[in-house]
């Protein structure tokens, strides 16, 4: 297999038989040493962390295949904490879609005169272009449109998805005991042209409370993996 390029928190290799394999890192994004889902830098590593999000991830989409749901997940190798994805392109350069059940964070940051902390948002969904430099802008319907970055039936699919996606989570959770504050998602185009689901779904890439308080991604992973 190739490396195609080492990520903040995996390392991209191209298979032989086409498909592209995914090697999970033990960092985490962040800042000063403290996490945060949102941040554009690495923050920290965590011992072990990689495996336990690969666990999740592999959790999280084989619970979206029974929900009927197609993402480019593959098969995935635990022992070695790897897993097999088909090849999508990404839109543009890369974007971040997040889910907001709560209004906290950068939300409040942005929002704030007219934003209460916690506030409830219904269906919430934001787009982010991954542009480290200009730390990752937030980007209108319109202007992806305008830059060619997606077509409006590309933009309507993916944010139809991240709808039903994070709902879903949002439900496993539940049940779990913990509440999903936010979860960022990526996108990309399978060789077919569908929009499917890419990248992980795992405790560093969403913000969850329990009983008010916000957990790190090494409890929000214990409690998910839990039997």
């Amino acid at each position: 297999m190739n490396l195609i390029y080492k990520g903040k928190t995996k390392d991209v290799f191209e298979l032989e038989n086409g498909n592209i394999l995914l090697k999970f890192k033990d960092d985490v994004t962040g800042k000063d040493g403290v996490f945060d889902p949102g941040a554009n830098e690495i923050g920290l590593s965590i011992e072990g962390i990689g495996n336990t999000n690969l666990k999740v991830t592999d959790f999280f989409f084989s619970e979206l295949r029974k929900a009927g749901i197609e993402t480019h997940h593959v098969s995935s190798d635990l022992v070695q904490g790897q897993m097999e994805v088909l090849k999508c392109k990404p839109f543009g350069k890369g974007i971040e879609v997040i889910f907001r059940n709560f209004a906290v964070g950068s939300f409040i940051r942005r929002y704030g005169l007219y934003a209460e902390n916690m506030m409830p948002l219904n269906d919430y969904v934001e787009i982010t272009l991954k542009d480290d430099i200009r730390q990752d802008p937030l980007i209108t319907e319109d202007a992806l449109i305008q830059l060619n970055i997606l077509s409006k039936e590309e933009y309507d699919s993916l944010v139809s998805q991240t709808k039903k996606i994070s709902n879903l989570i949002t439900n496993i959770l539940k049940d779990k005991g913990l509440k999903l504050i936010d979860i960022k998602l990526e996108y990309g185009k399978t060789t077919e042209g569908k929009v499917v689901l890419i990248d992980e779904i795992s405790s560093g890439n969403m913000r969850v409370y329990k009983n008010g308080e916000s957990l790190e991604p090494q409890e929000i992973s214990r409690i998910i993996l839990e039997a």
